[in-house]
């Protein structure tokens, strides 16, 4: 139990130590997680409860020009998040010092800007499930869905608030551009039936999905293996919350594709 509070104590002195950027407490939506959490709470409202509710005795809005704009700018701007790091050299730095970072960072206030814009783009994000919900799509309101949807817009605010670090610069890299290929899929997808023999790789977007992961988890294990001087508790973090999407996905991919390939 010693050694446990001696762990506990260790990685909340890490989070103080490692908190780089005291301007991000003055950001949007950054003070206080109370407005996220309103924000998330009225989301999982909506789309388990009030939105099904309302849409029971209506019909299905048609949203197709409105899903067009959306996914061609979620496109745009993840292109634009994908290339930051390359831009401002942080990934270079990153990989280069990759176990003995500089303490003085040198993009720290870089990489807290990218944090937030990342941050921003979870909470956009939430549109997803809006959409499915007033277009009648409830069976695509699934619980790995709402989770990840919800899980992650949480974790990126604690990200920057409490525990920025070099890792997330890599995360948020690949995550970013995984989301250049989901929703280039959704803008096709959105253009119309004509355009739904160009989707024939729906399946491998689950698959490109769980390699992300899997790079995600290489990275985060050498990092440990190599008792990298990062800070180990957002490692860890990041380590637990990689697993429990890495399990939801490919549950999601044997229940949708595997039963169809048998």
């Amino acid at each position: 139990m010693t050694s446990l509070m001696a762990l506990v104590v260790d990685n909340y002195n890490e989070i103080l130590e490692n908190k780089k950027d005291p301007m991000v407490d003055s950001w949007l939506f950054m003070s206080s997680p109370l407005p996220l959490l309103t924000i998330l709470a009225f989301y999982l409202y909506f789309v388990l409860k009030l939105g099904p509710s309302i849409m029971a005795s209506r019909k299905p809005y048609n949203l197709q020009r409105v899903l067009i704009a959306y996914n061609f700018y979620q496109v745009i701007f993840s292109i634009w998040m994908c290339s930051l790091p390359y831009r401002m050299g942080a990934l270079h730095y990153i990989f280069q010092n990759a176990c003995q970072p500089d303490p003085l960072y040198p993009y720290t206030s870089e990489v807290s800007a990218g944090a937030w814009w990342y941050f921003f783009s979870k909470i956009i994000e939430l549109l997803d499930t809006v959409f499915f919900v007033l277009r009648k799509k409830q069976n695509q309101v699934t619980f790995l869905h709402v989770y990840h949807h919800t899980v992650t817009a949480l974790f990126s605010w604690g990200y920057l608030k409490f525990l920025p670090g070099e890792q997330g610069v890599v995360i948020g890299f690949l995550n970013s551009g995984v989301h250049v290929v989901m929703y280039f899929y959704y803008l096709v997808a959105a253009l119309g039936p004509k355009y739904q023999k160009y989707l024939w790789w729906k399946k491998y977007m689950t698959s490109i999905q769980m390699i992300q992961f899997c790079i995600m988890l290489t990275y985060l294990l050498y990092l440990l293996a190599f008792d990298c001087k990062l800070p180990k508790a957002l490692t860890f973090f990041f380590v637990g919350n990689v697993v429990v999407f890495l399990f939801l996905f490919y549950n999601f991919y044997k229940k949708a594709y595997k039963k169809k390939e048998v």
